[in-house]
């Protein structure tokens, strides 16, 4: 049930959720003659609230807030096993040939980058299903979908250990933690997108992992962060434009610190 709820209850304090929210009740206010003030107010507030989650400037700050808590360690250990957390594929189903990468498959090319650099020689790769969330989900697991691509980045199948179960960040760290048991590994490279890092990090070692953060997936990069500051006054303008693009970013983001704090309420980090 908690599963079920953190699906649903969250979309309405991200920001299209709550600008909606905000618009219905402002519409609703405006209806009584006194009140058409406050109707006004919480209007503007929609507007600005939607408008600023738009933002180059915000979804970039919150993005860099996550994202570069863990930095790629130089030079990167070794490990005894590679976890690589699912989220980063998109299930076969027609008239997709393959498993297809999304925004985060670039989890799965960094974890059989570092199978083929010799960081570690067991890969576990964490992701189960929830039915519904969609038509494809119960296909078949994330974690069976990304050995099966990355078996095409010469990761072999013997290399795997799966986790299959897991329906959350939180899920992922436990039953990794009951497959690394019954094959002695505890020390693990975490593959993750940089936003997520933060999160899972807290998680595995509350599972008694000895975890070093292996990011990736990066949204902001030094570049990225310098050309908010040194663009030139006809550039800055596009800084403030609204993009559909940045309010995913932003979108993105706050869940991560709503799963954080939600995490946090419920004694898992």
């Amino acid at each position: 049930m908690f599963v079920y709820f953190s699906k649903l209850l969250p979309p309405f304090i991200y920001p299209v959720g709550l600008v909606l929210a905000l618009i219905i009740g402002g519409l609703l206010l405006s209806r009584k003659h006194r009140r058409w003030r406050w109707s006004r107010l919480v209007l503007i507030v929609a507007f600005l609230l939607l408008w600023l989650s738009s933002t180059r400037w915000v979804a970039y700050t919150i993005t860099r807030s996550l994202e570069w808590q863990y930095l790629p360690a130089e030079p990167l250990p070794e490990a005894e096993a590679i976890v690589v957390l699912g989220g980063g594929v998109n299930f076969q189903s027609s008239p997709r040939p393959l498993p297809e990468v999304n925004q985060a498959g670039d989890r799965m090319i960094y974890g059989a980058w570092l199978y083929n650099q010799g960081y570690a020689d067991t890969v576990l790769l964490s992701g189960g299903v929830v039915p519904w969330l969609g038509p494809d989900a119960g296909v078949t697991t994330e974690a069976q979908s990304m050995a099966e691509l990355m078996m095409m980045l010469n990761v072999p199948e013997e290399a795997f250990l799966l986790e299959e179960e897991s329906r959350n960040t939180y899920e992922n760290a436990l039953y990794a933690r009951e497959i690394m048991d019954r094959v002695g590994l505890n020390k693990i490279l975490l593959v993750t997108s940089a936003a997520h890092m933060p999160r899972s990090v807290r998680l595995f070692e509350a599972q008694g992992f000895e975890v070093i953060p292996a990011p990736t997936d990066f949204r902001v990069t030094e570049a990225d962060w310098q050309f908010l500051f040194d663009a030139k006054p006809i550039e800055q303008v596009f800084h403030w434009i609204p993009d559909a693009h940045n309010l995913y970013v932003t979108t993105v983001m706050l869940k991560e610190y709503v799963g954080m704090v939600v995490y946090a309420w419920r004694g898992w980090i």
